[in-house]
């Protein structure tokens, strides 16, 4: 079947170091991404970047692509033609406070961070100006994590691993990753799903190409999921979860270059 529409995390998988559209793993110029990329427009093919980042950087990075779909900070919020959609439950904005706002004030992030300092920290300058979720960085258990929330009695918040990331921090051993805390069950599977079905894509029709447990999920959602082969290179857990999975497949590339390999492979039907 012809696929219809791709799905693709930013950070790690479709941009190389730095962010870089144009780099390779390396560091060097490249134009692999922007080869794919035009092979998709060619081809009729929508791309939809499902991204952690705040929707200020998603907007951006899509226009650049011109693109006029995406999905932001972890799937908590979807926007299709001009359209947005917050896929936060309960937790809605409002003219008065956001989600980020009424966990703040909830005392999350001081549970958070008397619990696991110094292991865990604000993802700055990322986070400054987020409005649905937090943005996190260090290395913990979110299964543990999790508990804990529930246990604190904030069952409706879901805390998640985005990946590996280059920031170095003293306290942790090895990488560091990228985390979320969500309201609702927010994730992006969910908005990968929603944008799917306001589109009228069938599932087989799609893939999905990440490098993180989160981008992962999103393998339920899609006919076909690749993993760039330096997710689970760098990621242990990545690594455990991926046979959970029939419909994944891990690129020999690494970034841009794992999602070049995804793009072509999948518009010549292989």
């Amino acid at each position: 079947m012809a696929i219809r529409c791709v799905y693709t995390d930013l950070d790690g998988t479709l941009l190389g170091p730095r962010g870089g559209l144009f780099r390779d793993p390396a560091g060097n110029f490249s134009l692999n991404q922007a080869k794919a990329l035009q092979a998709c427009d060619r081809a009729g093919v929508e791309v939809v970047v499902m991204s952690g980042r705040r929707e200020a950087e998603v907007a951006s990075d899509s226009r650049l692509m011109g693109q006029t779909s995406y999905i932001y900070e972890a799937g908590c919020g979807v926007l299709i033609e001009g359209e947005r959609t917050y896929l936060t439950g309960d937790w809605q904005p409002d003219g008065n406070s956001t989600p980020y706002d009424r966990m703040v004030e909830a005392g999350i992030p001081d549970l958070l961070f008397e619990r696991y300092g110094p292991l865990l920290e604000w993802h700055s300058p990322w986070e400054d100006g987020r409005k649905l979720s937090f943005l996190m960085r260090g290395k913990v258990d979110s299964a543990e994590v999790n508990e804990l929330l529930v246990a604190e009695g904030h069952e409706h918040l879901r805390f998640l691993d985005n990946g590996v990331i280059s920031y170095r921090m003293a306290a942790v051993d090895g990488h560091t990753h990228a985390y979320h805390l969500v309201p609702g069950g927010a994730s992006k599977a969910k908005g990968v799903e929603f944008h799917r079905r306001a589109r009228g894509y069938d599932s087989e029709s799609c893939i999905a190409i990440g490098d993180s447990i989160e981008d992962l999920e999103a393998s339920v959602s899609v006919g076909r999921f690749f993993c760039v082969a330096n997710g689970p290179e760098n990621d242990e857990a990545l690594r455990a979860a991926l046979p959970r999975f029939s419909n994944v497949t891990v690129t020999e590339g690494a970034m841009g270059e794992g999602f070049y390999e995804a793009i072509v492979t999948s518009l010549m039907g292989a």
